[in-house]
């Protein structure tokens, strides 16, 4: 509760009598205490950007995570401010206490939730939310310990010098806002691709009970008894002791931990700048599974069937240029190549360490037929919307073949103005939010217009077993976006789960369908059928195709999703 004060009358001396006695010069002290606060903002924002990015990673939907820590961490932060007044007449001891236990609580919280989502993630029930909880309960902790640092160093730089209140916040304030621009610029650039989130994350802890020991220790020790002294320093000690073994141990920690989520198989574990890629299996007989950021993407029991159906209807008539947008671990790609007659295929990847193992590991450049090293591929590493939006609907220059895998190829107009007569997006999931535009109707509209008249456009639209309301949201803004729809699905039969961010949702089993939807320009639907004297296929018939078909739910398709309202 806020306490009500009356304006302290013009001379008042300060509640804390006499400045402090420093072993420095005042203006000195006044400086390495805002160097204190620039170095402990950078570290707060440091802890709650690591929380919206594991969260993200091991809980999914982007959005509602970072709503969640910062509202929450925002809402702590006033209680902590609040707490701290009973702690300014000891303003040193609590700030060093204070960074102490922000030390440890948020350099260890990637590691402490990174452990509950791979050890109790898995058994469902209660325990499937434990991530949720704690990502709430460490948002509160470090949001009441950084609320609880601007009261008790207001009161450490009044300790120095006297000065109004205006001046002393305005100080204060613009050190602790430089600092925190600072460490929300490490962290993507320097923290995560450098040292990982949980290196990273220690690091941080590291830095901050190193500055708030040194200024309470270094600068304001004499306004402590002997025994706090020794009390602080012992505390910090234990701290850095914890924080460094655990960055020890981090190694022995991420392998025990990626085991219990994916298994004892890992072959292939690596971060690139866009994700995490982890390889399964492969070997000795095994199938081999990929996953990006904890999602099954490839499942080497089945991807047959998920890559035979997204593929060969669309294949249905001219197929001489075909562009894949996605489909980076050249599954699709391989399937495009078994039809006679294609003379072009361009991909449009994201991830080029994606391609890169794609085209170098054994296994899984067996398991797409060597694709890259087909002279009729090229590779433009870009972002799909952003590259259909820039390239003109003419053809698009650029080096071909295996050598065009790792960069960007230029693109410029040509003189086939045909376009494309298949597209195939074979994206991640709708209901991911990093992916929602490449679901929207404005991303349609770029893909019409890359279609050569009468061209087929094929599109993954996610589970229509467990997500129907994202799937039929696909099919109605396809239909937003000026083409014609016949939606379809085919069965799964593997069995695993994707343990990423559905398996702290609860799921416990890969979803047993993948829905498909084949759109054309115009007015009428495409017929959903196999090519005549194309390639024969291991999992797909006529028959079975005819079967796949889906019909509108009858109330009704759901409003279309676009960019300014993504509806998934």
């Amino acid at each position: 509760m806020i306490d009500p004060h009356a304006p302290a009358p013009p001379g008042t001396p300060p509640p804390w009598g006499a400045p402090a006695p420093l072993p420095v010069r005042p203006g000195t002290g006044r400086f390495l205490v805002l160097a204190c606060v620039f170095v402990c903002a950078a570290c707060g924002l440091v802890y709650e950007l690591e929380l919206v990015a594991l969260a993200s990673y091991l809980i999914g939907d982007s959005v509602t995570q970072a709503s969640v820590v910062l509202s929450v961490m925002v809402f702590a932060m006033g209680v902590g401010s609040l707490a701290a007044k009973r702690l300014r007449w000891h303003a040193a001891a609590g700030f060093a206490a204070v960074e102490a236990a922000l030390a440890l609580i948020g350099g260890c919280s990637a590691m402490a939730l990174y452990a509950v989502f791979a050890w109790t993630g898995g058994w469902g029930g209660l325990w499937a939310a434990g991530p949720r909880c704690l990502l709430v309960a460490f948002s509160l902790a470090i949001g009441l310990l950084i609320g609880a640092e601007v009261p008790l160093l207001m009161e450490l730089i009044q300790r120095i010098r006297r000065q109004d209140a205006g001046g002393a916040v305005a100080d204060l304030f613009a050190a602790d806002y430089v600092g925190a621009l600072v460490g929300g610029l490490a962290f993507p650039f320097l923290l995560l691709p450098f040292l990982g989130q949980l290196t990273g994350t220690l690091l941080t802890g590291t830095v901050n009970v190193v500055a708030g020991g040194a200024l309470v220790l270094g600068l304001f020790r004499r306004d402590l008894s002997r025994r706090a002294r020794w009390t602080l320093l012992v505390a910090g000690i234990t701290v850095l002791g914890l924080l460094a073994s655990a960055a020890v141990l981090v190694g022995d920690f991420e392998r025990a931990a990626r085991h219990a989520v994916y298994g004892a198989d890992v072959r292939v574990a690596l971060q690139t700048d866009v994700q995490e890629i982890v390889l399964t299996g492969g070997t000795h007989g095994r199938p081999l599974d990929l996953f990006l950021d904890g999602r099954l993407r490839v499942g080497g029991r089945d991807e047959r069937r998920y890559h035979e159906a997204l593929v060969h209807p669309a294949m249905t008539g001219p197929h001489a240029r075909v562009l894949i947008l996605g489909g980076g671990d050249g599954m699709a790609a391989r399937e495009v190549l078994r039809h006679r007659g294609v003379d072009r295929v361009d991909i449009v990847e994201l991830d080029a360490g994606l391609v890169r193992l794609a085209r170098h590991d054994p296994a899984l450049s067996a398991l797409n037929g060597h694709a890259y090293d087909d002279p009729h591929v090229r590779v433009f590493t870009a972002d799909a919307f952003h590259w259909l939006r820039e390239a003109p609907r003419s053809g698009y220059s650029g080096s071909s073949g295996s050598s065009s895998y790792a960069g960007s190829s230029s693109y410029s107009g040509s003189s086939d103005s045909s376009g494309y007569d298949v597209v195939i997006a074979d994206l991640p999931d709708p209901g991911i939010t990093a992916s929602a535009k490449l679901y929207s109707e404005e991303f349609y509209g770029l893909v019409r217009r890359a279609l050569a008249p009468g061209g087929r456009l094929v599109v993954h639209a996610g589970p229509v077993q467990a997500r129907p309301h994202a799937f039929w949201t696909v099919a109605a803004t396809l239909r937003a976006a000026g083409l014609a729809t016949t939606p379809y699905r085919v069965l799964g039969q593997d069995a695993g789960f994707p343990p990423g961010p559905d398996r702290s949702a609860g799921e416990s089993r890969a979803p047993h369908d993948w829905g498909f939807i084949l759109a054309t320009a115009g007015p009428r639907a495409p017929a959903l059928r196999l090519p005549a004297g194309g390639p024969r296929l291991r999992t797909l018939t006529e028959g079975g195709l005819e079967r796949d078909a889906l019909q509108a739910p009858k109330a009704g398709l759901p409003p279309s999703s676009t960019l300014v309202h993504p509806r998934y």
